[in-house]
């Protein structure tokens, strides 16, 4: 009789990105009266919400750092790590950066689940190291109450082709490079309610890189670039409209959304972390006529998993950007998904049809 394989979701509270703290209790845990020590070559730190670190290191180039990690976001091992890996890659690519080089970082429940699930675990991250050309060249392991894995990532790009989530302009286009819906699946597969064609659908998607960041970064007119993942479409847009004193419409029904999130959302299928992050971005969101509201409510602050690439671009480049997606594969996503407008009373507008 063969074996059981363990359900490694069933070992732990949250599930991929979803294990995000809240953003409103984040904004009080970062708050300090300490006065930073003073780094002139410091370019991105913690004064913002970007997705990485990026310090000058001389003759026009820049190292991009960044590190991540979570629980469980599916049962088999061996993708559990790739998906952490890619999604811990996402944050270099999402700053225009090309990765080179990564560091493990693994807990383990030692008396919970055997040895060869966590060299499982590691072989799943190496595969997409080797995908993305870069080397896992080390790490840190302890005995944890429950498994968690992810990555400590360095990259480069030129000062130049740097790209913060806070220099959007208004007028620029918004576009996304993944659909929306993974926390919602990630939800039914814990919940023993996902249908199998669902789960490779949601795996493949977990575990693509978001290469497409490296060619962006080339882009000029690409004004700002984030990757969605724990606080959702919704939080990932407000922090860019936020931090460039913008609000920004979302055309809902152009969003794309992953195939059975629709289904499940039928059946009352919603993370934890889809609240938390409703709570704290509800107050600054308004709706226009027409619009499903408790769609909306559940669809837009879902968390993602090495969601997509969120990026503004300038009109006279959309033609550029197009040829881009394409390259990629990407023709689904060739038309924008909203726009920055000039600052409103609601920083996020949602309307049912876009220009």
């Amino acid at each position: 009789m063969a074996e059981e394989r363990v359900k490694l979701t069933q070992y732990s509270r949250g599930a991929g990105c979803g294990c995000k703290i809240a953003p409103k209790v984040l904004e009080e845990i970062l708050q300090t009266t300490l006065q930073p020590t003073p780094d002139k070559n410091l370019l991105v730190g913690n004064s913002s919400n970007d997705d990485a670190a990026v310090y000058d290191i001389g003759n026009g180039q820049a190292l991009i750092s960044s590190t991540d990690f979570f629980m469980p976001v599916v049962d088999d091992a061996f993708d559990f790590g790739r998906i952490a890996a890619a999604n811990a890659i996402s944050d270099i690519y999402a700053m225009g950066g090309r990765p080179f080089l990564a560091l493990a970082i693994l807990g383990w429940p030692v008396e919970k689940l055997p040895s060869s699930l966590a060299r499982e675990v590691l072989d799943g991250a190496r595969t997409i190291c080797a995908e993305a050309g870069i080397a896992m060249a080390g790490g840190h392991s302890i005995d944890s109450a429950e498994p968690i894995f992810g990555l400590s990532v360095n990259g480069l790009t030129g000062i130049e082709k740097i790209k913060r989530n806070n220099t959007a302009n208004e007028g620029d286009w918004l576009l996304m490079t993944k659909p929306i819906g993974t926390g919602i699946l990630s939800t039914a597969q814990k919940r023993g309610l996902i249908k199998q064609e669902h789960v490779q659908i949601m795996i493949d998607q977990m575990c693509r890189l978001n290469k497409i960041g490296i060619e962006l970064g080339d882009v000029r007119s690409v004004t700002a670039m984030t990757d969605v993942t724990g606080f959702g479409l919704l939080g990932h847009l407000f922090e860019m409209a936020n931090a460039a004193n913008l609000s920004a419409e979302i055309y809902y029904s152009q969003l794309p959304v992953m195939e059975g999130a629709r289904e499940y959302l039928a059946q009352r299928i919603v993370p934890d972390a889809t609240y938390r992050n409703w709570n704290s971005y509800s107050a600054q969101t308004g709706f226009e006529k027409g619009v499903n509201v408790m769609e909306a409510f559940n669809l837009l602050p879902d968390p993602q998993t090495n969601g997509g690439i969120l990026f503004a671009v300038k009109e006279k480049a959309l033609k550029e950007v197009r040829e881009i997606l394409q390259q990629n594969d990407l023709t689904g996503f060739m038309e924008p998904i909203g726009r920055f407008i000039k600052k409103e009373e609601k920083t996020i507008l949602v309307k049912q049809e876009g220009k």
